[in-house]
């Protein structure tokens, strides 16, 4: 096949290209340059799209014999990633951007100008696995990056490749210091790529400015501080609060609620952050169909933990095609703007991705 190996200048996709050429493709790579002013050099393991990180590429291509280009999506990530990222939290949501990046840059605008050049497929360093069309957990457990795939759908999955899911992360590592590649031992990327300093709630402040409002106890209705944003909070949240005083009874006060409109944050006990059932919407079932009725499932709903067993229903909400997840046990920092990711209930299967929905509410 010909094969497009998007090329981030890490050692995972620089892996997953030598793999694609060992496997007899043929491979092209390509660097998605993603900042429209992108910095010399990264900053440890924060930041990505550097002009290091595309000179990384390129070694990596030459080393491997293969045609090495770097396309410009600055415009559209800034579109499609960035700005969607700032306005959800303006509207009180706790987004994923990396579910953003692959659903509308990697697996759209990248995997749309692959097919219209000729590529039969696209190859990343994604740690999942694809087994007869379908996407399954990586065996990495620990680098499994399935939760932020499963907003593929059955057709971008159809054309993707994941040459790396089937092995741990240190044997990538020593893999590529085998084959030479001199980003063997570079430290992996963490945070929000676009956020090199780390600093989130300075980001966001950044763009969209002060918008002053109330953190309130749940229980007494006590305006217990003042704040400069909904930004900088979100579900589940326990640090920064900026509360003085102590609960009545000692404990921790979490967020518990944010309502973009009013500007307030409520906050209560742990127990208040229990939900026994989630609303979904923007659904995608990764067969390419849709399940007549509910599905046994446990879903995910954060990146990193927060499974339960449950029950998932689709059904057809205000935007399109939704689903409703009652869960089986009560799950806690549920946020809306998070991905709820369903994967198959038994021990054989359960690895298995079943859908995927964008959180908008729960219960």
């Amino acid at each position: 096949m010909r094969v497009l190996a998007a090329m981030s200048g890490g050692v995972d996709s620089a892996v997953a290209a030598a793999r694609a050429v060992d496997a007899g493709h043929e491979v092209v790579g390509v660097h998605l340059a993603l900042s429209t002013a992108p910095g010399a050099l990264r900053t440890g393991s924060r930041g990505c799209c550097s002009r290091e990180d595309a000179d990384d590429a390129r070694r990596a291509a030459d080393l491997l014999g293969i045609p090495f280009y770097v396309w410009d999506f600055a415009n559209r990530f800034k579109e499609d990633v960035i700005d969607e990222f700032v306005a959800s939290y303006a509207a009180g949501e706790t987004p994923n951007p990396c579910l953003s990046c692959n659903e509308k840059i990697k697996f759209a605008a990248l995997a749309e100008r692959a097919v219209a050049l000729g590529f039969d497929a696209l190859a990343t360093g994604h740690y999942a696995r694809l087994a007869d069309g379908e996407l399954r957990r990586a065996v990495d457990a620990d680098k499994d990056q399935s939760y932020v795939l499963a907003v593929l759908d059955h057709e971008q999955l159809s054309r993707a490749m994941f040459p790396v899911g089937d092995t741990p992360k240190p044997q990538i590592r020593e893999e590529a210091e085998r084959r030479g590649l001199a980003v063997a031992d570079k430290p992996d990327s963490h945070d929000i790529c676009f956020i090199p300093s780390g600093d989130t709630r300075a980001f966001l402040g950044a763009r969209i400015g002060v918008r002053p409002g109330a953190v309130v106890d749940s229980a007494t209705g006590e305006r217990l501080a003042e704040h400069d944003g909904v930004h900088g909070f979100t579900i589940g949240q326990r640090k920064g609060l900026g509360i003085e005083a102590p609960a009545a009874d000692g404990r921790p006060r979490y967020v518990t609620g944010i309502d973009p409109e009013s500007g307030t944050v409520t906050v209560g006990a742990a127990a208040d952050l229990e939900v026994t059932a989630i609303t979904a919407g923007k659904a995608v079932w990764t067969s390419g169909r849709t399940p007549d009725g509910p599905v046994e499932c446990v879903v995910q709903v954060r990146a990193h933990g927060g499974l339960a067993p449950a029950v998932a229903t689709p059904v057809e909400g205000p935007d399109g095609p939704g689903i409703r997840i009652d869960l089986r046990e009560p799950l806690r920092g549920v946020a809306r703007g998070q991905a709820a990711v369903l994967y198959a209930p038994d021990e054989v299967e359960g690895d298995l991705v079943i859908g995927c929905g964008r959180i908008t509410g729960s219960e």
